[in-house]
């Protein structure tokens, strides 16, 4: 046995348990901070070889372990715009550099430009609605971008979708073609009539009269008019632009449903002086010929007149909706949920965020609740993963592990002192 190997090994000690109170220092200072992960020391022996019966003491070194994809306990908040992954995954933030880095803490707050940005300063990413829905990138980050909620602006929706529903009557009189909407005569006569609020690609109020028309066994027409342009207490005939769109519906003699087109599309004329206009996609598929009376089961579209955004509103499954005045409301963006194979080997960076690394495995993004990923909590935090007892008890252990450490060197020491001494 080599007195120094002794000093050597009470040092290596010393140097491990220093470690581990570093590490419970940092636990204990963060036990309050947003998605903040708990790290431990692990230790392992080093031994050195030993011949003709001297043992040669070796040491004890020490690897850094992150709880990463322990979870946190969950608390609930007053603010919308604070979010919680339920499960598995991470946020996909943005620092000042641009580069995107995975973390749990999710306490955003618009900022100054209505971009979500947590208390590290990170700004929240999310798959902008603007192009259609959002799917996420296959291989990487490509196409995020910074959530943002602007509130300083009106914002108007045109109307390009829609539903309809109804059972038209099955025993209606047939209209001989004279007499159809279709026509635009003064005569004109219809089976059944609807309105339907639409808007313009400004947000004008078109109003649209649609007339169903028995015109034969089991066949319908379906004629469209923008009513601004109707005649005064008669409706027709319609003055240009008259007939918007016409459509005719075959049904099927045993069941009543419709078996040839099942939608319409309809140009939305725009109010005047206002150019252009969008068009209207009406889906008739659930439509019925039955025997019973006209009866209108659904009628919706999309759209908005002029509004400000009242508030924000966050779906379970990361969809962020603006809520306007006007009671509607509109998806901005969708958040999408990070994870990787291995997410206690993810490397840990200032700011309470994580990178990939060779041992955790390549970032793959996707939405929540798929594939095992977790849910989006609107309103809610996720606690640190820390427990403050554990914390003290290992402080505890660490302090008795480290005084017998430096026992161990002292003692080698005095011993050195007695053999350098000997000569006197």
């Amino acid at each position: 046995m080599s007195l120094y190997g002794m000093m050597r090994t009470g040092v290596s000690g010393m140097n491990a348990q220093a470690n581990r109170l570093s590490a419970v220092a940092d636990n204990i200072a963060n036990s309050s901070t947003t998605g903040y992960k708990r790290a431990s020391i692990e230790f392992a022996s080093l031994v050195l070889p030993s011949t003709n019966g001297n043992y040669a003491s070796g040491g004890v070194t020490t690897s850094i372990r992150n709880s990463i994809s322990q979870q946190g306990d969950l608390k609930f908040t007053t603010s919308g715009s604070d979010l919680a992954i339920n499960g598995s995954g991470f946020f996909v933030v943005q620092g000042p550099g641009g580069t995107p880095v995975l973390t749990r803490a999710g306490s955003f707050v618009p900022d100054g430009e209505g971009r979500l940005v947590n208390a590290a300063g990170y700004q929240l990413l999310g798959y902008s609605f603007a192009n259609g829905v959002p799917s996420a990138a296959a291989n990487g980050f490509g196409g995020l971008e910074p959530v943002t909620l602007v509130q300083n602006e009106l914002v108007a929706t045109p109307t390009t979708t829609g539903v309809f529903t109804a059972n038209l009557p099955a025993g209606a009189d047939i209209v001989p073609a004279a007499d159809l909407p279709s026509a635009n005569a003064a005569t004109a006569t219809y089976s059944a009539k609807s309105s339907l609020m639409t808007y313009d690609s400004l947000g004008g109020e078109v109003l649209l009269d649609v007339y169903f028309t028995k015109t034969g066994a089991n066949t319908w027409e379906v004629a469209v008019y923008d009513q601004a342009n109707a005649a005064p207490n008669t409706s027709f005939p319609y003055t240009a632009p008259a007939l918007l769109a016409t459509q005719t519906l075959t049904f099927d003699a045993t069941d009543g449903k419709l078996t040839g087109a099942t939608d319409i599309t309809i140009p939305i004329p725009p109010l005047p002086p206002t150019p252009g206009g969008s068009s209207l996609d009406l889906d008739l598929a659930k439509t019925t010929q039955l025997a019973e009376t006209y009866t209108l089961l659904d009628a919706k579209v999309n759209g908005n007149a002029p509004s400000a955004i009242d508030g924000i509103e966050i779906s379970q499954d990361g969809t962020v909706f603006a809520n306007y005045e006007n009671g509607s409301s509109r998806a901005l963006y969708r958040i999408p949920i990070a994870n990787v194979a291995s997410p206690d080997q993810l490397l840990v960076m200032p700011g309470n965020v994580f990178t990939e690394s060779p041992e955790s495995g390549a970032v793959q993004i996707g939405f929540a609740n798929e594939a095992g990923r977790g849910s989006v909590m609107s309103g809610a935090l996720e606690n640190s993963n820390v427990d403050i007892a554990e914390e003290l008890t290992s402080m505890i252990e660490s302090q008795r592990s480290y005084t017998a450490n430096s026992k161990v060197f002292q003692t080698g020491a005095d011993l050195m002192d007695i053999l350098v001494n000997l000569k006197r």
